[in-house]
């Protein structure tokens, strides 16, 4: 692919490392690329970072024809600049823009673009533990009409934020959690299993109700019986039962995170069994009364491990996870997998990509 590359002339100051947080500062630059059913993919190049141009009519505007990806590159201990599974991210855009009817460029496209921006912006990639560069590639609608059908022309793009540690610190944080019982994220059927803007849209108002509430995010159940566990707030869930690691099988309403399969692929690794299947709320709150729930914990990209500290249901009960602490396997998974991507743990499964 040639990407023609156009430096700024005007680069901003990077912040302090100690004051990233997350998705509050931007790098320099910004790749694009567009498509049109006559040309296909075309024009693919880096540009200083700033707005684009697009008409007020575009199909992403009025027919939330979007969706989105979101990995890291990191600086390892020995300096080298390295994407963690940027394949399986670009795989999991192309499995999921059909369902908005929406084309992707090729998943060697797309890594081939998250490399040659991270070399453009290679000193905005931070040093210090727990910190990287996210990237966030995005694929809208572009084209202005207003009937409703898929558009012919899109845009694809890629920007880049240094980020710290999700939790603001090395350790990780345990969050309190509102078991939603009315709203839902995605209906089976629906956009759950596409990394579709719409999604995030849809589970916004019940994650404000509960933060005004106290809680962190939502522990979001299936559409239909409101019963069986689905997402924790933007994250793939596990459950730590007994001596088995238990987490929701992928369906069209659930996400299929890389840092899902991940800990799965390390879970059973270190001997684990681990179960994809259904878990209900009644089962959760059994295992906990036995004193066999032992660890909850969300995965995804942001945070990679998120640990649960606290679920709050509507009748004012609530089930303490672990004492409210994080427990002893998500801390090993959240090390293992930090240390894969900082270069101090042997990666035995090839998801490192040099830059």
């Amino acid at each position: 692919m040639d990407i023609q590359i156009s430096k700024t002339t005007n680069p901003k100051a990077k912040p302090a490392e100690g004051d990233l947080g997350f998705g509050r500062f931007f790098s320099d630059h910004v790749f694009t690329m567009d498509f049109t059913a006559e040309k296909g993919w075309f024009d693919a190049k880096i540009q200083p970072y700033g707005p684009f141009a697009i008409d007020p009519a575009a199909g992403v505007f009025h027919y939330g024809q979007a969706m989105f990806e979101g990995s890291k590159a990191f600086r390892g201990v020995d300096g080298k600049l390295r994407l963690f599974r940027p394949m399986a991210h670009a795989e999991r855009m192309m499995v999921g823009a059909p369902r908005l009817c929406m084309p992707t460029p090729t998943a060697e496209q797309m890594v081939e673009a998250c490399k040659a921006l991270v070399r453009v912006d290679a000193d905005w990639v931070p040093k210090s533990e727990g910190t990287s560069l996210y990237l966030r590639p995005t694929l809208i609608a572009t084209e202005g009409f207003l009937g409703v059908r898929p558009a012919n022309t899109y845009r694809y793009f890629i920007i880049a934020s240094p980020v710290g540690s999700y939790y603001g610190g090395n350790s990780l944080k345990p969050v309190r959690i509102w078991v939603e019982t009315v709203e839902v994220r995605a209906p089976r059927g629906g956009l759950g299993a596409a990394k579709a803007g719409a999604n995030y849209a849809a589970s916004l108002h019940a994650a404000v109700k509960a933060k005004k509430a106290g809680y962190d995010q939502v522990l979001w159940l299936d559409s239909s019986s409101h019963e069986l566990v689905e997402e924790v707030g933007t994250m793939n869930l596990f459950a730590y039962v007994g001596n088995t690691l238990v987490t929701p099988p992928l369906s069209d309403s659930i996400l299929a995170g890389v840092t899902r399969d991940s800990v799965i692929t390390l879970a059973r690794e270190q001997g684990v069994k681990v179960e994809e299947r259904a878990i209900s709320v009644k089962e959760l709150k059994a295992a906990h009364a036995k004193g066999e729930l032992k660890e909850v914990f969300g995965t995804g990209t942001a945070a990679v491990i998120s640990p649960v500290g606290e679920l709050a249901f509507a009748n004012n009960e609530t089930l303490k996870i672990n004492d409210g602490k994080p427990g002893a396997f998500g801390l090993k998974l959240y090390e293992t997998i930090t240390g894969i991507q900082r270069g101090t743990v042997k990666d035995t499964h090839g998801w490192l990509m040099d830059v």
